[in-house]
């Protein structure tokens, strides 16, 4: 896939514009044999028409707002943008009042000359890590098309508007894996911050205390020039970290088990490669992930804090919602108070066990998802399935939003064979040193030419 330091190299060569790259992409999201019904919920031809020329009169005049100057990027579902009404996925906001201004990432999209081609499709509200959604179709994950396997979710337009060249990159929301899973699920690479970098201000919430916003793209660098610009830091190249020598740990709690054939020895198989590199690759037990599970037992944040912004919109018109993502919303009604607080507690906890469990490694490297990318149709035709399989689909990048840490997923597949992520993550505000990680990891990881 051609990164964002490709594309900007051919922009300043003159050999591509940004005209050409919207009309590209726009013609692939219109094409009737393609994904792009049901990737979009909002194309904005016109408007992106006017901000490639806009981006071509400047860069012909030299100046250059940022890297992103005049690529098409996709932005989900959930970010207000000013004079539309955000839907989110749903039917149910149709007809609410529109957005009076547009989500602060929004704005610094537009400020650093990115060309929003549209909003992207989301399993309801953002509710699950499957990216099914019965109100606008689910797009197809690129692998085996034929058969029909789910993109990941929730973003999972987001991830297919890059796989398919719809978009240079998405922007996604991640709460519990909504940016790493499709990513993992669909051969791309997908950030997650530390949640208080990137301001969620203007984006639809699904939990206050889990909410964060990244990117989807064709690699690590790529992830970290958008970062950059979401969380309005200074734009900086960024510098592989030495892979001899990192100490990297794999946990074995929980984070292992269920995972197929494939993703095990596409694991494995990164795992042998990294260490032939000389990165120190230890096997740790961290207790507190075993301790998840109970701790969430009743719901947790996002039970309740979805709970507490859809309750009035559920009384009103809950039979217009999803009924897989309603019965999990559903749940933060019987949450007390009490139990909210207890929750705010352990959390504090866990993450001060977790943390100390780590402190001595540069990272941990897990699965993103323990499984290949299950067909659509057999999680639709059953409930028992689709909530078995996005518990397990849901479960090792949950731990990093609770931990309050960012995280990568990164391809760490053969070439051609089905697509499994690679997660290397850290605690709070450890986000350049796990994106100097990831790059010196894709690096190391890369297939011989």
């Amino acid at each position: 896939m051609t990164t964002i330091v490709q594309h900007q190299a051919a922009l300043r060569a003159g050999s591509s514009s940004s005209q050409d790259l919207v009309e590209a992409a726009l013609a692939r999201i219109e094409a009737p044999q393609g994904e792009g019904a049901r990737v979009f919920t909002r194309v904005y031809t016109e408007a992106a028409r006017a901000a490639a020329s806009a981006s071509d009169t400047l860069r012909a005049a030299g100046l250059s707002r940022s890297a992103i100057d005049g690529l098409p990027i996709s932005i989900k579902d959930l970010f207000d943008v000013a004079g539309e009404t955000t839907l989110a996925g749903s039917v149910v906001l149709q007809g609410e009042p529109a957005a009076s201004e547009s989500a602060v990432i929004v704005k610094r999209l537009q400020a650093a000359g990115a060309v929003l081609v549209g909003k992207t499709n989301m399993t309801e509200f953002a509710y699950s890590g499957l990216g099914i959604n019965p109100h606008y179709g689910t797009p197809k994950n690129p692998w085996d098309r034929a058969t029909g396997r789910i993109p990941g979710g929730s973003s999972a337009g987001a991830a297919v508007s890059v796989s398919d060249a719809m978009a240079v990159a998405a922007i996604g929301s991640d709460t519990g894996g909504s940016v790493r899973i499709p990513a993992a699920l669909c051969g791309l690479t997908g950030f997650k911050p530390t949640a208080r970098r990137v301001p969620t201000r203007g984006a639809l919430p699904l939990s206050v205390n889990l909410d964060s916003i990244g990117p989807i793209a064709a690699s690590v660098a790529c992830c970290a020039q958008l970062d950059a610009i979401l969380a309005g830091d200074d734009a900086s190249p960024l510098l592989a970290a030495r892979l001899q020598g990192l100490r990297l740990a794999v946990p074995t709690t929980v984070v292992l088990d269920g995972m197929d054939a494939h993703v095990a020895a596409s694991f494995a198989s990164a795992l042998t490669r990294l260490s032939a590199a000389g990165a120190l690759i230890t096997e740790i037990a961290v207790p507190a992930f075993g301790e998840s599970q109970a701790i969430n037992a009743k719901g947790g944040f996002t039970a309740a804090e979805a709970w507490a912004w859809h309750r009035a919109l559920i009384a009103r018109a809950g039979e217009r919602y999803d009924p897989r993502v309603v019965s999990r919303i559903a749940r933060g009604e019987a949450m007390a108070a009490a139990d909210y607080i207890d929750l705010l507690g352990a959390r504090a906890r866990w993450i001060n066990d977790v943390e100390a469990t780590i402190a001595g490694y540069d990272a941990l490297l897990m699965p993103t998802v323990p499984v290949v990318a299950p067909v659509i149709a057999d999680l639709v035709a059953s409930d028992e399935a689709y909530f078995r399989t996005n518990g397990l689909i849901l479960r090792n990048p949950t731990m990093i939003n609770f931990l309050d840490g960012c995280a990568l997923s990164l391809p760490c597949q053969a070439p051609g064979s089905a697509p499994v992520g690679l997660m290397v993550a850290g605690p709070a505000l450890s986000d350049q040193r796990i994106l100097a990680i990831g790059l010196a990891i894709e690096e190391s990881l890369r297939p011989a030419s």
